[in-house]
């Protein structure tokens, strides 16, 4: 029954990617042919074709590699000065597929073979000749509709299931963490060392899980956010505790450590030394709901965390790189692909730890987040994603506006041939990381407790 119910989470999570890819190329192929632009092709996955059928001027399919997704828009590219003079038609230029998925983009066909792709009457629908504004319609389309399926996942998930807003902590112990470890590493197992160099203060008094905290040095306690002041405040002074322990009163002298923890609930990563026992207590999450704005306001916050994520992400690459030959632990919290995505979706799905609604909550939480990233990475400024294209089309307006303020001639379309080294070097940077991520997958998989 388990593997059956891996299986369907696996299934659901594949049927929904592609969904995703496929709405992602028809947010470019839409705009694309209602601005008149000419779409040859429109495919989801990669590798060889499975199906395919031809309607009016589009070839429709699906590819053996479900990793991603292209449309084939044709004249992506303008000729060159001497294409043009040799009269080979304003149609001489690449068609570029535009890609979703981490083995993407990396599609340079030269001018030439481009010739050969356009029509003796495509000269008025080739996508470079489109007004700038139109190209960035075209080419936001894509990344926006991932932003849109994310905000409709995240609204569903806000609006029933909600999210969880903090942690109604109580004065109880939940668990007792054994030593002292930097906080980037808390929740990871003491080593023997570490164990006997630098017990917690909870660990050498001998406090036990379901201990309930009744007073600090003769002050009674009530709640747990009292007791950790107190705590804080302590420093590295000797407390008496008032516990009730199987209903019995209990009292133990322990003494606190002074160790950097954070202090401001609006800035986590800010740190100060204060008084430190040792202690996670008990308590339940504080769950709230919200509608659209509400979305929208955790959607910013959850922006701000991926684009952190996406600066970094070759440096959190090299480290699952170094998991992957068993040199590191792999983080929890680090990236995946979409095979990792597929896995978590199946562990989830089999899980017997969490209800039904749980495990739809997080599968769709799962998608939404991936379409998320895919939208916010789609839009970096780089080729060969969708982001450098609306680069090129808005600094070829910016460059056709100033002229024609200044008086000059047109200065003619934005040639990002010019960028094809950058786009191969970007396209094969996204290669490497997606097969290590892959790989990692497949040999050190993500262990998020399922």
């Amino acid at each position: 029954m388990s593997q059956l119910l891996y299986l369907s989470g696996v299934v659901v999570f594949i049927v929904a990617m592609l969904a995703s890819i496929g709405l992602h190329e028809l947010g470019h192929l839409i705009p694309a042919r209602i601005f008149g632009a000419k779409v040859t092709q429109y495919f989801i996955g990669f590798g060889p074709t499975l199906w395919s059928r031809t309607k009016g001027e589009t070839e429709w399919g699906l590819k053996a590699i479900p990793l991603g997704g292209y449309v084939k828009i044709v004249g992506m590219l303008p000729p060159t000065k001497e294409m043009a003079a040799s009269d080979l038609g304003d149609g001489s230029e690449l068609t570029r597929p535009t890609n979703t998925g981490l083995f993407t983009q990396l599609i340079a066909d030269t001018r030439a073979a481009e010739a050969e792709l356009v029509g003796p009457n495509d000269r008025d629908r080739l996508f470079y000749r489109l007004p700038w504004w139109q190209k960035v319609i075209t080419m936001a389309g894509g990344p926006t509709v991932n932003l849109v399926i994310a905000f409709l996942c995240f609204w569903g998930l806000f609006a029933t299931v909600g999210s969880v807003a903090g942690y109604d902590a109580k004065p109880v112990v939940r668990e007792v963490a054994p030593c002292v470890v930097p906080i980037d590493r808390e929740g990871e197992t003491c080593t023997q060392q570490e164990l006997q160099e630098h017990p917690t203060p909870a660990y050498t008094a001998g406090l036990k899980p379901g201990d309930r905290f009744v007073s600090f040095n003769g002050e009674k306690i009530t709640t747990w956010k009292q007791l950790q002041g107190l705590i804080r405040a302590n420093g590295d002074k000797t407390a008496v505790l008032g516990l009730e322990r199987g209903g019995k009163p209990v009292e133990v002298s322990v003494t606190t450590l002074v160790q950097p923890r954070p202090t401001d609930p609006n800035d986590p990563q800010k740190l100060e030394p204060v008084g430190f026992l040792g202690v996670v207590p008990e308590g339940e999450p504080i769950i709230e709901t919200g509608g659209p704005i509400y979305t929208v306001e955790k959607m910013g916050e959850m922006t701000v965390s991926v684009a952190q994520t996406m600066v970094t992400l070759p440096v959190k690459v090299w480290h699952v790189a170094l998991a992957v030959v068993g040199i590191e632990e792999r983080d929890p919290e680090g990236p995946m692909s979409l095979v990792g995505g597929g896995r978590l979706a199946g562990e989830a799905t089999a899980s017997q730890q969490t209800t039904g609604t749980d495990k739809v909550a997080f599968l769709v939480s799962l998608v939404a987040g991936l379409n998320l990233f895919l939208g916010m990475f789609n839009f970096v400024p780089l080729l060969p994603l969708d982001g450098g294209h609306i680069a090129g089309a808005l600094y070829e307006g910016l460059r056709r506006g100033w002229a024609k303020l200044r008086g000059r001639p047109d200065p003619g379309y934005v040639d990002i041939a010019k960028l094809l080294p950058l786009a191969y070097l970007v396209a094969s940077l996204m290669i490497v990381m997606s097969l290590i991520l892959i790989t990692a997958d497949l040999v050190v998989p993500v262990d998020v407790g399922l």
